[in-house]
Parts: structure tokens; C-alpha cells; sequence
């Protein structure tokens, strides 16, 4: 298992387009995805839980990799943050 934080730059948070490129950027790996937010956990594959986690700019979230492609899954997915998802 791996993790890392990472904080959300893009200036709307995680709505629906970046939830969906988070999500579709998660779905190409093997491992279970997750992410925690405040209290809260969210799967990161899946774009309803994403959005349910409610997560703004500035925020600052968990990745939580766990698998036999956790390392690879979580450098892309934290870059993915990191380039703005798309916008």
C-alpha cells in the first residue's frame, strides 16, 4: 500500500469534468484507488463518489493505493492532479 497527499488546484474543485478524468485516469489501473477527504473516504474510480466527497480548490485529499500496480497508479493519478485534470 501507498499513499500520498496532494492538493486540488483547479479553481472549481472536483466537479463533474475532472471527477470524470480522475476517475477515467484511475480505471486504467489494477489496484484499488482510494482517496480520503476530511472524514470521509471515496472510491476514485467511481465518478458518484468522487463527487460526493465534495472536495474544493485548495483542498487537500489522500490518495490510497493498494494493489499489484499501486506505485505506477499513484504517480499518475497524483501528476493527473497536479496538471489540473483538463482545465
Amino acid at each position: 500500500m501507498v499513499s500520498q497527499k496532494v492538493v486540488i488546484k483547479n479553481p472549481t474543485g472536483l466537479h463533474l469534468r475532472p471527477a470524470g478524468i480522475l476517475c477515467k485516469e484511475a480505471m486504467q489501473f489494477k489496484s484499488l484507488i482510494t482517496f480520503t477527504f476530511r472524514d470521509s473516504t471515496a472510491n476514485a474510480k467511481s465518478v458518484l463518489s468522487v463527487l460526493g466527497a465534495c472536495v474544493k480548490c485548495g483542498d487537500e485529499i489522500e490518495f490510497v493505493c493498494e494493489g499489484e500496480d499501486e506505485q505506477e497508479a499513484l504517480t499518475a493519478l497524483v501528476e493527473a492532479i497536479e496538471n489540473g485534470l483538463g482545465e
